[in-house]
């Protein structure tokens, strides 16, 4: 999985390497890749289901670890259209937690997921926004906030 965009992509390790469960492996130029080649983009459809069981967690940790860039989501996401915001695509945030989200956030911006905790109500703002890029992998989503769509017709 892409960290940035969580694209879920197939590759083909070099002859003698194994992987562990939830391991970080570079792919591209410049670095030490483990990767023979990368075959191409799958669908969340085509993982297996042990990854399936292991992708909330892989995705709690790389939003933890990109706090910076997920914070700035809940400070500048935008109305999607004039009835509908972008914060409302998180699960758990209705309208009254959006509106208290914006009228906070213009106060003053968030930042951290603490701050989001304790001055929003978030009961867990890394597990709700997990969530979210869980529902766009599945496919269905009108709108997307961090995962780029698959499409069946990309070549491998």
């Amino acid at each position: 999985m892409g960290e940035y965009y969580f694209t879920l992509l197939e590759a083909s390790p070099l002859p003698g390497v194994d992987y562990e469960v939830r391991e970080r492996i570079f792919i591209g130029r410049g670095g030490k890749s483990r990767v023979d080649h990368v075959l191409g983009r799958i669908s969340y459809d085509d993982l297996s289901s042990a990854a399936k069981a292991e992708l909330p967690q892989v995705l709690e940790f790389i939003v933890a670890e990109n706090e910076e860039r997920f914070v700035r989501f809940f400070n500048e996401a935008p109305s999607l259209t004039p009835r509908m915001h972008s914060l409302e695509l998180i699960p758990g945030i209705g309208k009254r937690l959006m509106f208290n989200i914006l009228e906070l956030r213009e106060r003053e911006p968030f930042t951290s997921f603490e701050d989001l905790r304790s001055r929003a109500g978030l009961n867990d703002p890394v597990k709700m926004v997990a969530r979210r890029i869980i529902d766009e992998l599945r496919g269905g989503e009108k709108y997307h906030l961090f995962a780029r769509p698959y499409s069946s017709r990309e070549e491998a």
